[in-house]
């Protein structure tokens, strides 16, 4: 069975690679390895209780592609929030600490922000940064004001492609977030569902733009907010959205590229993984983002593999392990 043949996966395999995974510990021990093996994983988002000091990073990221060889897997993505300030699980004094992007003052400074950050990355064995921020904060109140280059559209474009081209140079996947834009919001979605009642015709003239900027210039990712929109889904928050993700950045965005949740484990989503699972795969969302070890998991997986089984739902899970596939395969 080929590694890069998605039509001749497995039910299993086909769900697994719609997951990215956490997981507890700075090493890759038989424990990890039975996850791996068992949820057959796309990747992996690895945060602080992940890292000690560089040569720790390098085995751990090591072991996890190894182990990912040995249960049949393409390799990995390994994937880490690294933004800078607030926000960066690499930080001194064994590895280099960054600003927070609010602080960067132009393209420049941006791309040797990314640029910098893309090498130690790269040097650690990790695939993917889940940056740049592209989130348009025009108010002091948004819970988004440090970690936003900008409260104008058009400088968070013109930074947010600049760290793009960064760490595609410098063989670093990036991920622009959180579509279709949180700068507006003052609530934080890792405790409760933030509410949005901005209408389109405005996020089409602000939020959208650097986004829409990303996808033109072949963005690897883009990861969907646990944001509740009213006037564009008044129903599901954007990362369970068939509106938003499918409708807008599918097919009115044109975007091709590979689409993540934010963390499914955040509590702003309170509904059984057995439901978000299903909406993920309704709204054309390629991969779950589950960041915490735990049932959750298991939870996913099993609901993924039993929709994979299912006739009519071969075709979009093909169409999904393609897409993560042309990410992996630059991996290899």
């Amino acid at each position: 069975m080929s590694l890069y043949s998605p039509e001749e996966w497995s039910s299993r395999k086909l769900a697994g690679q719609r997951l990215m995974i956490g997981f507890e510990g700075p090493v890759c021990d038989e424990r990890i390895r039975s996850l791996i093996a068992r949820i057959l994983p796309a990747g992996v988002v690895l945060f602080s209780t992940n890292v000690r000091n560089p040569e720790q990073v390098i085995r751990l990221n090591r072991d996890l592609q190894s182990a990912a060889k040995e249960a049949g897997l393409p390799p990995l993505i390994i994937a880490m929030d690294q933004e800078g300030g607030s926000v960066a699980r690499l930080r001194e004094p064994n590895f280099k600490e960054f600003p927070p992007i609010s602080e960067l003052k132009n393209t420049e400074e941006a791309r040797e922000h990314a640029r910098c950050m893309a090498v130690e990355l790269k040097a650690l064995g990790i695939t993917m940064n889940l940056a740049p921020v592209l989130d348009v904060a025009d108010k002091d109140t948004s819970i988004m004001k440090k970690r936003a280059f900008s409260g104008d559209a058009q400088a968070v474009t013109n930074m947010g492609l600049a760290m793009i081209a960064a760490c595609r140079q410098e063989g670093i996947h990036a991920v622009a977030k959180h579509f279709p834009g949180i700068g507006r919001t003052v609530l934080d979605s890792h405790h409760v569902l933030p509410v949005l009642d901005a209408k389109k015709s405005l996020l089409a003239i602000s939020d959208f733009l650097p986004f829409g900027a990303a996808i033109k210039a072949g963005v690897d990712g883009v990861m969907i907010s646990h944001i509740l929109y009213e006037k564009l889904d008044p129903e599901w928050p954007a990362s369970l959205s068939t509106i938003i993700s499918r409708d807008l950045l599918r097919k009115e965005m044109g975007y091709e590229g590979v689409v993540m949740t934010d963390d499914l484990d955040m509590k702003a989503i309170r509904l059984p993984m057995e439901k978000a699972m299903e909406r993920m795969v309704l709204a054309d969302i390629d991969l779950g983002l589950i960041c915490h070890e735990g049932p959750a998991i298991d939870e996913a997986f099993n609901t993924l593999v039993h929709m994979a089984e299912k006739e009519e739902n071969k075709a979009p899970f093909i169409r999904s392990a393609k897409r993560v596939l042309r990410v992996k395969s630059s991996l290899s």
